[in-house]
């Protein structure tokens, strides 16, 4: 029986909540938890969850209520009934510490990034190349590491430790942070302009101070965000409890309510607070709202349930990978023959691998009978695997050309540097004489164009496209994922025109030798950029990780998280290699840099046209992807388990009146 789940239109929240708009839609056990309907606020704030690993926690929740070990039975249950009867532990008392916890580090941590890049140019002296080549570094450690974190709390140490451990070390991350801007020996003597003057540079130790304290945040980040959902969810869930639906979904509305809220201060507030009270102020403030984090979650350790760590799809991963290594000698007989012996769980549908990357099919083949114990099970899982262990690596290894095709569109997403040093160099006053928008915030219109597009394409966009495509999701999900390609093109096209724009302004009024000089040029000519960007991720981004999900069993829908997560790191890596390439190869024989210390005498505007010549061709290598997925995919369509699909189209007469998004999965 396929139940259907209808997600409605959303509402405004922030743009550093990105990418899991829909990350609830991607998670199962999450949607059946509040089974009369997603509200529409909750959906638009689960943005970002791909940062989160929210799905990767969650989904193992409803698993692990009853799975609790019995060595800690003062925090642990062994099972949802003894558990959630007594409910000692838990309840909607842990919750003012579990969402402060979430709160507080979200205004913290994403306050420091948009204007990190003036603090490494003007305090450090860095070039604007070096500058962007930290920032872009630090981005790929923040958005890896939360896989890790996830990770480690399936595998080894549980939400509630990594959590506590991820917290701590961000404070002392940010604690480090703050201190060199505290004491002048953190860092080079003052420099009135280190654009133009030839500055003292930062010595090893200062480097390895600032350096580490990116690192602590970083590794922090990836404790507290892949857990923190789930680790709310365990408290509260109570199969027992006929209101347990509705207590739930109030749970989800506050969490998401609460970190939207959060970075939509810490992108306006944090960064005001910065440019106006500089940086011993803007850096404490986050310090001290770390320190509350730290403490509140800490104070209600006596009350929370703490789960035991369960087995990771990670490592059923690398146990097909040795098994069928250890098995590479192994003939494998022609499929139609039916020859081999197959290792399935019993119950189970997938009784014989599919014929696409055969050589993992010997992972699964049983070689004697020694291999299985007297229960029919594995006796090492190292050396036999099941079918179903063998077809989720294909899965993920079929996708992974098209999420190559992600990774550019990654670079222009994650320009966090130019966009600032651009604004910073413009007229930034909304209105002549009023208020003045600080650099750092207009990301903010990339926020307020995602939040548009996901509540018109619900329920504007998809009833018009469905008269014409006759489908009722309007544009399939590799459409949306072209289409924001695409759009990312028309995104740093439109940068390179304004910044050609900006740079002939700035010359024709005598700052071609002035890097500090302020264009007569409104900032606002920068905010179509930004729109689109907004736009090309709403399109790519969400549809990215809806596109694996439904090529994924259900047991797989974290890694449809993961994938994005680790194409946002790759991308901020290869955005890095083409700074640095284009510094050193552009300001040979004698000429500027096109990404030198000085906007009005580099070309800003080449390295956009750059960035739109590699997305163009992006296109094209994403259209010979889905041509060759699709040739692949024809004859070898994977019948999951019960419970463990989700269909790629998804159909409801709904969607086509404007009713919402209908996801559709069988329970």
């Amino acid at each position: 029986m396929k139940q259907q789940i209808r997600v409605g239109s959303c509402l405004p929240h922030t743009f550093l909540l990105r990418l899991s708009l829909k990350l609830q839609v991607f998670c199962p056990p999450l949607l059946a938890a509040f089974e009369e309907g997603l509200t529409p606020y909750m959906v638009n704030l689960a943005a970002k969850g791909w940062r989160m690993g929210i799905c990767s926690e969650f989904q193992r929740t409803q698993h692990q209520q009853g799975m609790a070990s019995m060595e800690n039975p003062d925090q642990t249950k062994s099972g949802d009934e003894e558990k959630h009867v007594t409910r000692k532990l838990g309840g909607l008392k842990t919750m003012p510490f579990v969402i402060s916890n979430e709160t507080f580090e979200k205004v913290a941590s994403f306050g420091l990034l948009p204007n990190m890049i003036l603090y490494l140019t003007n305090e450090y002296h860095m070039s604007i190349a070096t500058g962007a080549n930290v920032l872009f570094i630090w981005s790929a450690i923040s958005n890896f590491m939360p896989i890790l974190g996830a990770f480690l709390s399936d595998s080894f140490l549980g939400r509630f430790l990594v959590i506590a451990l991820g917290t701590v070390t961000s404070l002392i991350g940010m604690s480090l942070l703050w201190l060199t801007a505290v004491f002048p020996q953190a860092r080079p003597p003052h420099c009135d302009s280190p654009m133009t003057e030839s500055c003292v540079k930062a010595n090893s130790a200062q480097l390895a101070h600032l350096f580490g304290s990116f690192v602590l945040m970083s590794i922090g980040a990836g404790g507290i965000r892949p857990c923190s959902l789930a680790f709310g969810a365990d408290q509260l869930y109570d199969p027992s409890n006929p209101k347990n639906k509705r207590v739930m979904q109030s749970f989800f509305n506050w969490y998401y309510a609460s970190v939207g809220l959060a970075i939509m201060i810490s992108i306006t507030v944090i960064v005001y607070i910065q440019d106006k009270a500089g940086w011993v102020v803007g850096f404490g403030v986050p310090v001290g709202l770390m320190f509350i984090s730290t403490v509140m979650f800490l104070l209600g350790s006596p009350l929370y349930i703490k789960l035991m760590p369960n087995k990771s799809l990670f490592t059923s991963f690398a146990q097909v990978t040795e098994a069928a290594w250890n098995n590479r000698d192994l003939v494998l007989p022609p499929m139609e023959s039916g020859g081999a012996i197959w290792y399935f769980h019993k119950g189970s549908k997938l009784i014989t691998p599919t014929e696409k990357l055969r050589f993992l099919n010997k992972a699964c083949m049983i070689r004697s009978p020694e291999d299985i114990d007297m229960d029919g099970r594995a006796l090492n899982p190292w050396n036999l695997c099941t079918v179903k262990q063998v077809e989720e690596l294909k899965a993920l290894i079929k996708v992974l050309p098209i999420w190559s095709s992600g990774i550019i569109i990654a670079v222009t997403i994650s320009q966090q540097s130019f966009p600032v040093l651009q604004a910073n160099s413009m007229d930034r006053h909304l209105i002549p004489g009023g208020l003045k928008i600080p650099a750092g915030s207009f990301g903010v219109f990339a926020m307020i164009t995602l939040t548009i597009w996901v509540a018109a394409y619900d329920r504007i966009v998809v009833p018009l496209l469905s008269k014409f495509t006759k489908r009722s999701q309007g544009l399939s999900l590799k459409e949306r994922m072209g289409f924001g390609l695409i759009i990312s093109c028309v995104a740093t096209a439109v940068a390179g025109l304004v910044e050609s724009k900006r740079r002939a302004a700035a010359i024709r009024q005598g700052l071609a030798d002035n890097p500090y000089g302020v264009v007569h040029m409104s900032a606002m000519w920068l905010v179509p950029q930004h729109c689109l960007i907004g736009l090309a991720e709403g399109l790519n981004a969400i549809g990215q990780i809806e596109f694996y999900y439904s090529q994924f069993p259900k047991s797989m829908a974290s890694i449809g998280v993961a994938l994005f997560t680790l194409g946002m790191a790759v991308g901020n890596l290869i955005g890095s290699l083409i700074v640095s390439i284009l510094n050193k190869v552009t300001k040979t024989h004698g000429r500027v840099s096109w990404v030198s210390n000085s906007l009005n005498k580099g070309h800003y505007d080449y390295y956009y046209w750059l960035l739109t010549a590699l997305s163009v061709i992006n296109v094209f290598y994403y259209l010979l992807c889905i041509w060759a997925f699709g040739s692949t995919e024809n004859g070898n369509k994977v019948e999951w388990d019960e419970g463990d699909g989700m269909e790629d189209e998804l159909e409801a007469d709904d969607h086509a009146k404007g009713k919402g998004s209908p996801i559709v999965f069988p329970h």
